[in-house]
């Protein structure tokens, strides 16, 4: 008998606060540090809230982007991910409130791949169905596009 896995669940954590620039995370077995640089006040013990959104797209893209490839049957071959984000700070320099804090990001998926362009572009078109990130940057507003790219001949 097949295990039918849950479709909805709760993540609940306790983070730890130990500076005004500094969060410590507890995420399954790790400890996720969020950190502001050390110009802005923080130790640099890790990325600043809106550098982890951006790199959390970028791995979104990445892992969805291999399961629909793995489903369609698409050798994605070595990839990486090149990102152009737009960002406007005067949110978080609390000169304004910004609706659209992020209004344009690109990200090229480089894949020196065997595979086709157009099978290629085809997971493209699916992992913009599944990635949970990008649909919450696209629901928040912001322009995302992301191009799917055979780097090799």
């Amino acid at each position: 008998m097949a295990i039918k896995m849950k479709t909805v669940v709760t993540y609940r954590t306790t983070a730890q606060c130990p500076s005004h620039s500094r969060t410590e995370i507890p995420v399954r077995d790790l400890n996720v540090v969020i950190d502001e640089p050390i110009e802005r006040g923080g130790t640099n013990m890790g990325p600043s809230p809106t550098e982890a959104a951006m790199t959390a797209l970028i791995a979104c893209t990445n892992v969805i982007g291999h399961k629909n490839a793995k489903k369609l049957g698409v050798d994605l071959g070595t990839i990486t991910i090149d990102a152009d984000c737009k960002f406007d700070r005067r949110g978080v320099l609390l000169e304004e409130e910004i609706d659209v804090p992020f209004p344009a990001i690109t990200l090229t998926v480089n894949c020196d791949s065997p595979a086709s362009q157009d099978a290629l572009t085809q997971v493209g078109v699916e992992t913009a169905k599944y990635c949970a990130i990008a649909k919450l940057f696209e629901a928040a507003g912001t322009d995302l596009t992301v191009n799917w790219v055979k780097t090799n001949t």
